[in-house]
């Protein structure tokens, strides 16, 4: 039977080289890592078990705006690509004029999880009309065995639509609007906030929910649809999904019926309702911000068994800040040392640890807001840098006659020290010298004698060439 990787994209929003979102301003004060999955193959050989499903943005609107968001898609990339152009457009044009008060802005960030899942299910119209013709064409009464041997065709087909039809992805979504930040999300991808408490210590607070089967509040609200708790809590699904929430994936939505555990259910158990918080005043306490896909979490507690993952991640972050000159470098840095970790232990004997052989995708953002980053790159063109090269040419010297030699010259050196943002500059003039002329002419050191020389005497012999006036 055909898997998601042999069937071709069929929806109207699908994946491209290029998004709306590339075009909008990248918010400088952010960086991205990422990592694409793997399967661990005792020969070492890098072998990925699908294409890269994470998707992410991080943009500036304007001087008071900053945009962020992660996408965990799975079964394919469709609803994580939607997700990517359509968020953006549903928070930032326009929604926002007028929005005053935490309320407000909070609902606009509901609203449009509430769009994007709507057209996101409107796009797969054509989709759904065409599986729905094929069940049609499949007589009742079959069994999964007999349908398959009479009509192999269709049943291939089917599957090849459900796989489309049960793209979804998780959404994170940050939001700093006016020195506020607000976080919504829905599924198991995580926000955390990194700030200080009054004795200057670094906390971290975890800022978005995990929709999974270990969310208590979850689970009671699939147990009020009728969902049978103990069941569920022996499997790690519910129907084909692993998250209580998520954007698209239509067959534990509008199909869920189709599901046995399911079909007794009063609503659709999954749904892209986002919980969200905020806003949060930006004051001196908040240092950065983490924005990550479940890959990467997940990956730390695999490998290591911690129950303080959210608090390794935000240290290996502290730890990356000392010593990266950029947002990206820090973040991927991090990434490229759990993906390390999770590699060792997976490709070692020595570890107790359960493993399974294979690692998620993993992309990881990070926005700072006032940490540290001692190293950070500088650009000399910025106000605050002065830059004032002094270039003195020296007179080149000739040792003898017919010898080859160049001018130097001697430029000015800057030194950047990291702790300010003030450039120094030097030269080796000596004190008290003046700079030379620039416009002194240089004497000559290329002595031409022995050519004239050797014309007169062909001149005198009659053997210079006619063709050439000498």
């Amino acid at each position: 039977m055909p898997t998601r990787d042999d069937v071709p994209s069929l929806m109207p929003f699908g994946d491209s080289q290029h998004s709306w979102t590339d075009d909008l301003p990248v918010c400088k004060n952010s960086g991205l890592g990422f990592s694409t999955n793997q399967i661990y193959r005792e020969d070492g050989y890098r072998q990925e078990e699908h294409s890269f499903e994470d998707r992410s943005f991080h943009c500036k609107y304007d001087e008071s705006t900053f945009l962020y968001g992660i996408f965990d898609g799975h079964e394919g990339s469709q609803a994580a690509n939607f997700a990517l152009q359509r968020m953006a457009a549903e928070i930032l044009l326009g929604q926002l004029n007028g929005k005053t008060t935490n309320e407000e802005v909070k609902e606009v960030l509901r609203q449009a999880f509430i769009a994007v899942e709507r057209g996101y299910l409107d796009s797969i119209g054509d989709l759904l009309a065409e599986r729905t013709s094929l069940q049609f064409d499949i007589p009742d009464g079959l069994n999964s065995y007999e349908t398959y041997q009479k009509f192999p065709d269709a049943v291939d087909k089917l599957n090849a639509l459900n796989c489309e039809l049960s793209a979804g992805t998780s959404a994170l979504v940050a939001l700093v609007y006016r020195n506020r930040l607000y976080v919504a999300n829905v599924g198991d991808s995580r926000a955390l906030l990194c700030k200080t408490d009054s004795n200057q210590v670094l906390r971290v607070v975890q800022l978005s929910i995990d929709h999974d089967l270990r969310n208590e509040d979850e689970l009671l609200r699939l147990s009020q649809l009728g969902l049978d708790i103990k069941s569920i809590r022996q499997g790690s699904h519910i129907g084909n999904q692993e998250n209580t929430r998520c954007l698209g994936n239509y067959l534990v939505k509008g199909g869920y019926r189709e599901f046995d555990e399911l079909a007794s259910l009063t609503a659709e158990p999954i749904i892209a309702e986002p919980e969200i918080h905020g806003g949060i005043e930006l004051d001196e306490s908040c240092r950065f911000l983490l924005l990550m896909s479940r890959g990467l979490y997940k990956s730390l507690e695999e490998a290591t068994g911690t129950d303080q993952v959210n608090k390794e991640i935000a240290l290996m972050a502290v730890e990356q800040f000392r010593i990266q000159s950029t947002l990206t470098g820090v973040a991927q840095a991090v990434v490229d040392k759990i993906v390390r970790i999770h590699h060792d232990v997976n490709m070692s004997n020595s570890h107790n640890m359960p493993t399974n052989g294979k690692r998620e995708d993993i992309t990881l953002l990070v926005r700072n807001f006032n940490f540290s980053l001692p190293h950070a790159l500088k650009s000399p063109t910025t106000s605050s840098v002065r830059f004032n090269p002094i270039v003195q040419t020296a007179i080149a010297s000739v040792a003898e006659e017919n010898a080859y030699s160049t001018t130097s010259t001697s430029t000015t050196m800057d030194y950047f020290n990291p702790s300010s943002n003030e450039t120094s500059t030097t030269s080796d003039i000596p004190p008290g010298q003046q700079p030379l002329n620039r416009n002194i002419r240089i004497k000559p050191y290329v002595s031409f004698a022995e050519y004239f020389a050797n014309v007169e005497k062909r001149r005198e012999e009659g053997t210079l060439p006619d063709d050439i006036e000498f």
